[in-house]
């Protein structure tokens, strides 16, 4: 017999199609689809200001696909949920799992109490190919290094599961007590999101088109254009996968569909990249505040905010890092080997504790994922699960004449430097004084000294970390 009605509960899986916690609510009488903005269980802020813009528009599209009914409300999912099943002949809740160790928590107590109440409650992989208790070695302890993750673990277990097809017909339930996505309260006061919003179209069918442009024009060079910001061989997909506008089952069988290729191989592992860092906090719950690697807890971090505000500012003085740092507070997105020239500058050259980078993308980018985030600058500093060693140094000259030949990534985000020539483009304190004054720079005005010397701030880097051993 059919349940009346089914509670299909989004959380990071925004989405119609490939969602097999909507395919299962879809076979009762009726199903409510609900969003509910947790307020009470998070052990840190839920998301930050970039990434509720995002939420807010995903809501809006995910709701248009549900012919305007998605029911929304905010508070206690637990007393939100028991209201509704006090309420209306609710006899089953489905919902897609999420990693985050308050959510685990939260969501365990929630399937106990329905299960008292006997209503039906599954849950459903629909954020990840493998889920991370899955993937373990032979002794059933985690991986702890990428590549036998993938290569041993991933790729020797059953293949994820195809894509799904969205559900082919709902009768919604609605009611007029939903809340408006407004009362969510998720867009800032003072309205800077509308020139954030200028690079972005949001919602799963603009995720849908994105993935179809970078298969046509972005994948065929992936794994070497994607080290070059200001080209586009990066998918940008980022934040539509981490809110679920798009599966990685989808990405993973439409890319292996294109065909096969290193491009292709080399996207499917940084897929892999990303279920390595679920494992990562499935298995550290506090990964994005404690050191995987113990010796690092006597690092002799420096506490400066000066320096500190002038980083998150893009106003340090070395180009590569603040065209970094500004990409980011323009578009809430930074290319990925920006990525890596501002963590290393802030951890190496700075010598700033990796955690402060770690809040400051988890308020900016709109793609922050507490997995991703905290493990991606775990690596960054050394101290991770397969880190990059921590004498491994980037330097943000070099990495701007190697990956930025022509200067447009810095020219777009530090037009003060346009008119710099390139051989003094990411090092304008080299610069003669001629030089200077013909592109109209003058540095401590129009644009900064450099806050640190690069060689004399690598040397004190290495000095740091050998004090651990």
């Amino acid at each position: 017999m059919r349940r009346k009605i089914a509670i299909c509960w989004f959380r990071q899986d925004l989405r119609l199609s490939d969602n097999p916690a909507l395919l299962a609510a879809g076979e009762a009488e009726r199903v409510l689809p609900l969003y509910i903005l947790d307020t009470i269980n998070p052990d840190r802020d839920l998301m930050g200001s970039a990434s509720k813009v995002w939420l807010h528009h995903s809501l809006e599209s995910l709701s248009q696909s549900l012919d305007g009914k998605l029911w929304i409300e905010k508070g206690d999912p637990s007393e939100v949920i028991k209201r509704l099943i006090d309420t209306y002949p609710i006899e089953a809740v489905y919902w897609g799992r999420c990693y985050e160790p308050w959510r685990i928590k939260r969501d365990e107590k929630i399937k106990a109490y329905l299960a008292k109440r006997n209503i039906e409650v599954k849950s459903f992989n629909n954020a990840l190919l493998w889920e991370p208790w899955e993937i373990k070695k032979d002794d059933g302890s985690p991986y702890k290094v990428f590549t036998p993750f993938f290569r041993k673990g991933c790729l020797n277990y059953a293949p994820p599961r195809e894509p799904l097809d969205p559900p082919k017909k709902l009768n919604i339930f609605e009611s007029s007590l939903s809340k408006s996505i407004d009362n969510l309260k998720l867009l800032p006061s003072i309205r800077w999101d509308k020139s954030l919003m200028q690079h972005w179209i949001i919602g799963e069918s603009h995720a849908q088109d994105r993935f179809s442009k970078f298969l046509a024009i972005g994948i065929g060079n992936y794994k070497e254009g994607r080290n070059y910001p200001s080209d586009h061989f990066v998918s940008r997909l980022s934040p539509h996968l981490h809110f679920g506008e798009v599966s990685p089952n989808q990405l993973w069988y439409g890319a292996k569909h294109a065909g096969e290729n290193k491009n292709i191989d080399h996207f499917c592992s940084e897929l892999g990249w990303r279920e390595f860092s679920y494992s990562q906090l499935y298995n550290n719950p506090n990964l994005s505040t404690r050191n995987l690697q113990s010796k690092f807890d006597s690092f002799p971090w420096i506490k400066n905010e000066t320096n500190l505000i002038a980083w998150k500012q893009g106003l340090t003085g070395v180009p590569m890092v603040d065209a970094g740092m500004r990409e980011l507070w323009q578009t809430g997105y930074m290319h990925n080997r920006s990525r890596m020239i501002v963590g290393s500058f802030l951890v190496k050259n700075l010598l700033i504790d990796w955690r402060e980078g770690e809040r400051w993308f988890w308020d900016t980018l709109c793609d922050a994922d507490l997995a991703n985030n905290s493990a991606g600058w775990q690596w960054i500093a050394g101290c991770g699960a397969d880190a990059a060693p921590y004498f491994r140094i980037f330097n943000s000259v070099t990495q701007g004449e190697k990956f930025d030949p022509d200067g447009n990534y810095v020219r777009t985000y530090i037009p003060e430097l346009a008119k710099v020539p390139n051989k003094y483009l990411f090092c304008p304190w080299e610069a003669p004084k001629e030089i200077l004054d013909a592109a109209d720079v003058k540095l401590g005005e129009t644009y900064p000294e450099p806050i640190v010397d690069l060689k004399i701030s690598r040397e004190r880097a290495l000095s740091a970390f050998k004090s651990l051993s």
